[in-house]
C-alpha cells in the first residue's frame, strides 16, 4: 500500500494485503485454555483434591471458555465490520468533507539542526 494514496483509495482497498497478528488470530484459544485448566485448578485446590484431580473438569472447563471467546471474538469482529462499512458509505457519499491533506516536504517540517555553543 502506498502511502500516496487518496482516503477514498486506501478505503476501496479492504483487507487486501493485511494480515491479523499471530495473537490477535488465536487469542480466544489461548486465554480459554488457560483459563479453563487455571480455573479447573483453583476449584481443586479450594476442595483440597490434588490439582490435576478429575481431569474431565479440566477439559470442559477449558473447551467451554473457549468457545465462549471464539464466539465473542465473532461478534466483535462482525460489529466493528458493520461500522467500518458505515464510515466507509458516509466517506463514499461526503467525499468534499475529506479532502486530500497537502504533501509537505521534510525539510518544510524540520528546521536544520544547528549546534549549541
Amino acid at each position: 500500500m502506498s502511502s500516496q494514496m487518496s482516503a477514498i483509495e486506501l478505503l476501496k482497498l479492504g483487507n487486501q494485503g493485511r494480515t491479523k497478528p499471530f495473537l490477535n488470530e488465536y487469542w480466544p484459544q489461548i486465554l480459554g485454555v488457560a483459563f479453563g485448566v487455571g480455573a479447573a485448578t483453583a476449584i481443586n485446590f479450594g476442595t483440597r483434591r490434588p490439582p490435576f484431580s478429575g481431569i474431565q473438569k479440566h477439559v470442559l472447563l477449558a473447551g467451554g471458555i473457549t468457545a465462549l471467546l471464539t464466539y465473542v471474538q465473532k461478534k466483535r469482529d462482525e460489529y466493528f465490520a458493520e461500522k467500518d462499512a458505515v464510515y466507509r458509505h458516509y466517506v463514499e457519499l461526503h467525499p468534499e468533507d475529506f479532502p486530500e491533506p497537502e504533501r509537505k516536504k521534510i525539510g518544510d517540517i524540520l528546521e536544520p539542526w544547528v549546534p549549541v555553543r
